[in-house]
């Protein structure tokens, strides 16, 4: 899964080409996702990642019918290109941390993404505009015959487990959208400026309509694990206050008004 806000030069891995490569892994420093205010969880992830992040769901396009899709996010931020979750550094341009504990399976993999060629093949992707991509001193990807070093198999087995996720949670929300059970969603918070600032552009679960379904459908919902995702998608939406709280963190007060003159 390639996101053009983190991975901003993936390249297919290719032994010839590739070989001498070594990468500074795992990422210390995560300057390179400043410009991501949300990324994708896979229904797997939601036990861990409502703990740390609102977890939401946006619209991501139309399928191969031309159904709609849609795909759960962990929400990092409330304002355009900014990410809340990384630290910031001691001094100018030195590493960056990540202020939460957990850190979705996408950023777990970083460099390395999946790349699909087509329905039924994809590629093992490395972000060539990652510094830590080329290393003097880091794992190597191949050996010396230009094979896969057991690092880059392990990563391989790692993107494929999660390609795998990312299919379940394709199923989790098209059948979201077949029962009709997502509403658009909007949080409004006042700045310390002044300012009233909204964050929308999310759908959440409708407790209303959840809470409406038929017996035989949440029997349904129940034993195939939804229900509990919703639940942990409903528990990670307070965290959405703590967001607008860190955002308004770095918003200047608005100056007091200007005594007339006497």
């Amino acid at each position: 899964m390639i996101n053009p806000n983190l991975h901003r030069q993936p390249v297919p891995l290719d032994p010839a080409q590739h070989r001498a490569l070594k990468v500074a892994f795992p990422v210390s420093d995560w300057s390179v996702a400043d410009r991501l205010n949300a990324i994708f969880v896979a229904a797997s992830e939601f036990s861990d990642a409502c703990k740390e992040y609102p977890v939401v769901f946006v619209r991501a396009g139309q399928e191969a019918d031309g159904r709609d899709q849609v795909a759960p996010i962990a929400v990092l931020g409330v304002a355009a290109e900014r990410n809340l979750y990384l630290t910031d550094a001691d001094v100018p341009g030195q590493p960056r941390g990540w202020r939460a504990h957990y850190k979705p399976a996408v950023l777990q993999a970083y460099p390395f993404c999946i790349g699909r060629l087509d329905e039924q093949r994809f590629a093992v992707c490395l972000d060539l505009a990652w510094p830590g991509s080329n290393s003097a001193e880091g794992q190597p990807l191949f050996d010396a015959e230009g094979q896969p070093a057991e690092f880059l198999k392990a990563m391989r087995q790692h993107l494929e487990t999660f390609e795998g996720a990312v299919q379940s949670t394709r199923a989790f929300g098209r059948r979201l959208l077949e029962l009709d059970l997502l509403r658009d969603m909007r949080f409004d918070a006042k700045m310390p400026d002044g300012r009233q600032h909204t964050v929308d552009g999310f759908l959440a679960v409708d407790q209303e309509k959840a809470l409406a379904l038929p017996d035989n459908v949440v029997g349904e919902m129940h034993r195939n694990g939804m229900l509990g995702l919703i639940q942990l998608h409903w528990a990670s939406l307070g965290l959405m206050r703590r967001l607008v709280d860190w955002h308004m963190q770095g918003v200047p007060a608005a100056a007091p008004p200007a005594q007339p003159a006497a």
